[in-house]
């Protein structure tokens, strides 16, 4: 499920980049079509009801079940989605299923922020994450796209194996002081 914006994590990182840029919070920029203060008061998007009603169409100890949830908080994507997996499992997670919002980019370019660290500190346009079966994320993703929640197929969640490469940073092993399963982070933003 798509973020609204920043979701009040990573403030102490944008903070950074804009002092060190001399950017004003009044500075209108074309790429965000609005102020950069406007952006950075963009208000979080909150997921309660949209879990709570795919949670209620593809209940649990079903085919069509909902397994978990992750919502994507300081310490981005990967460990936040690590720490929700259980031992043994791997979700691979294809960065080209969507493309980076505007303002991530800029905080990377501004900034010179390398993407490992965008990644593990800001969400990077993904504020939460159903886990669900198969046979439910087409119906899934459409549910929450009628509710208005911007939402897309981004990976599979399959058996962890040896075969797979276990170091570096598009891969993270449980995360937050949980050990849970593994985050494998594929390809280029779109």
């Amino acid at each position: 499920m798509a973020s609204s914006g920043l979701h009040s994590n990573g403030y102490s990182l944008v903070r950074r980049v804009i002092n060190h840029a001399g950017w004003a919070l009044d500075r209108q920029v074309s790429e965000l079509g609005r102020t950069l203060g406007e952006e950075l008061l963009e208000p979080t998007r909150v997921y309660a009801a949209d879990c709570l009603d795919l949670a209620r169409a593809f209940p649990v100890n079903t085919a069509n079940a909902v397994h978990g949830f992750s919502h994507v908080t300081g310490g981005g994507l990967a460990a936040n989605l690590a720490r929700v997996l259980p031992q043994g499992l791997v979700a691979t997670v294809d960065r080209a299923t969507w493309e980076l919002p505007a303002i991530f980019k800029l905080v990377s370019e501004l900034g010179n922020v390398p993407l490992a660290d965008l990644e593990r500190t800001l969400n990077l346009g993904v504020g939460m994450v159903a886990i669900v079966s198969a046979e439910a994320a087409d119906a899934a993703v459409a549910r929450l796209n009628d509710r208005g929640v911007p939402s897309w197929i981004m990976g599979t969640v399959t058996a962890d194996s040896d075969s797979i490469l276990k170091s570096g940073p598009d891969y993270v092993q449980g995360a937050k002081g949980v050990d849970g399963g593994a985050v494998r982070l594929v390809n280029a933003y779109a």
